[in-house]
């Protein structure tokens, strides 16, 4: 989506606004533990080595939104004024490969090798998900090898899209049977579409059509049976499934054509409450989805504080979670998928 600039300082303006807003609404209805306890499995890192490459290529924004200034040191204080215990990191959409797969592999590794590093400094506090090189097929083989089996990264995030090919596209099926060999979590977060056209709206992509985009690459996934075809792979898709939950009905009328499953490759994802922690959403997500594979998710830094604090009350306040669902949202289905904080939770 190109901005102009009217439009661009407009949205600028407002998200400034609320990254300087404080932290509120992190109390509710609900009682919260004076220790941390939460896992965050969407929250995002831009180290320097990332952020200087994407400016070096004119980079400097995305979604409608500029790119957050971002350290680790601003990331454990949000984790400790809400109650984070632990933060599963990724490198955020637009990602790394900008049409040059030599680029890609280079920052991919670099990024990977900060994620490590970070770990390692700030133990139990973070996990990471690795970056990898797609479209490149091979290279990305060559980077989940070193950074699941030498960077003992937690899994690997996948975007929407790469170049119009989306999650679950043949192309990718030599990388998902090397994933689903390794039983790995993949954690898929929206982009935007390749095209970049969008109807002339003063409306961030981020706000809708990256729950657009989620919705494409589920429905991807469905329909090129990419789901049961690697079914140890355990998939996260973010806010909520997109509309998914809301479409799947519609979405399940193509089983008769396609011989697919919808609603029973739906139930089989995990999907995190990013920014979705309302009534709408989370109604619909209930219907469909067993909360046993609920987690929760902050989106630091892209989300400013003040919604991250909004989107904890809406969880706490959600009327739909007893007090078993709701710990499990907050750290005991993530725990499940990355028992290796189990340990460290209990020193």
């Amino acid at each position: 989506m190109r901005l102009n600039r009217r439009t661009f300082l407009k949205q600028a303006t407002m998200y400034g606004m609320l990254l300087s807003s404080p932290a509120v609404f992190t109390q509710s209805c609900r009682e919260e533990p004076q220790q941390p306890d939460r896992i965050d499995i969407h929250h995002h890192i831009l180290p320097p080595v990332y952020t200087k490459a994407l400016t070096k290529i004119g980079i400097t924004s995305f979604g409608g939104l500029p790119l957050p200034y971002w350290n680790a040191q601003r990331s454990l204080d949000l984790m400790e004024r809400n109650r984070i215990a632990t933060a599963i990191t990724s490198i955020s959409a637009p990602g790394i490969y900008f049409g040059d797969s030599d680029f890609a592999i280079d920052l991919g590794r670099q990024c990977n090798e900060f994620s490590a590093t970070l770990i390692s400094d700030h133990k139990p506090r973070f996990g990471g998900f690795a970056v990898l090189p797609l479209p490149d097929v091979d290279a990305a083989l060559k980077e989940v090898e070193y950074a699941l089996d030498i960077l003992k990264l937690d899994g690997v995030v996948l975007y929407s899209n790469v170049a119009g090919l989306y999650v679950g596209a043949p192309e990718f099926d030599e990388l998902y049977a090397e994933l689903n060999r390794r039983k790995a979590v993949v954690y898929i977060h929206p982009t935007t579409p390749a095209d970049d056209k969008f109807p002339p709206m003063d409306i961030p992509p981020s706000i809708m059509e990256f729950v657009f985009d989620t919705t494409r690459a589920i429905g991807n996934m469905i329909v090129n049976k990419t789901i049961k075809q690697y079914p140890d792979i355990r998939f996260i898709v973010s806010h909520a499934g997109g509309t998914a939950p809301y479409i799947a009905w519609r979405i399940s009328l193509l089983d008769y054509l396609l011989y697919t499953d919808t609603i029973n490759d739906l139930k089989s994802l995990y999907y995190d409450t990013t920014l979705s922690a309302s009534a709408y959403a989370l109604g619909a997500l209930q219907e469909l989805a067993d909360p046993a594979r609920l987690l929760f998710g902050s989106d630091y830094p892209f989300a400013p504080e003040m919604v991250i604090s909004l989107s904890i009350f809406g969880l706490n306040s959600w009327d739909g979670f007893d007090e078993e669902k709701l710990r499990g949202i907050k750290s005991n289905n993530a725990l499940n998928l990355f028992p290796r904080f189990v340990k460290k939770e209990n020193g």
